[in-house]
């Protein structure tokens, strides 16, 4: 058994992973809760990071993630959303750096 180099990556992808697999949800849908729930938490970039990676992957419409984060607005308020609105354009930030170095 070989130690991976990315012990808490694989980690995190694992329970990511298990979470689609566990949940009755469509892709899309859990897709839109974990963005959600990321924005009520104030969640960092690299949160966003990951979960927009999955978004793309299974083909979720970026209007879809705005119109989550409008849905949410009158609850949440606009502090928080501003806020993520912030994070997620440092996912993207994120995402070309991580692409750049592959």
């Amino acid at each position: 058994m070989t130690a991976s180099d990315t012990p808490l990556l694989d980690l995190l992808t694992n329970m990511t992973e298990a979470s689609f697999e566990a949940c009755e949800l469509d892709p899309e849908t859990l897709i839109l809760a974990r963005i959600a729930a990321l924005v009520a938490t104030d969640a960092p970039p690299i949160s966003y990071y990951m979960n927009l990676g999955n978004a793309r992957d299974f083909d979720v419409d970026p209007e879809r993630i705005r119109g989550i984060l409008v849905a949410i607005a009158p609850v949440l308020g606009t502090a928080r959303v501003t806020s993520a609105i912030a994070n997620i354009a440092k996912a993207y930030e994120i995402e070309l750096e991580v692409d750049a170095t592959f």
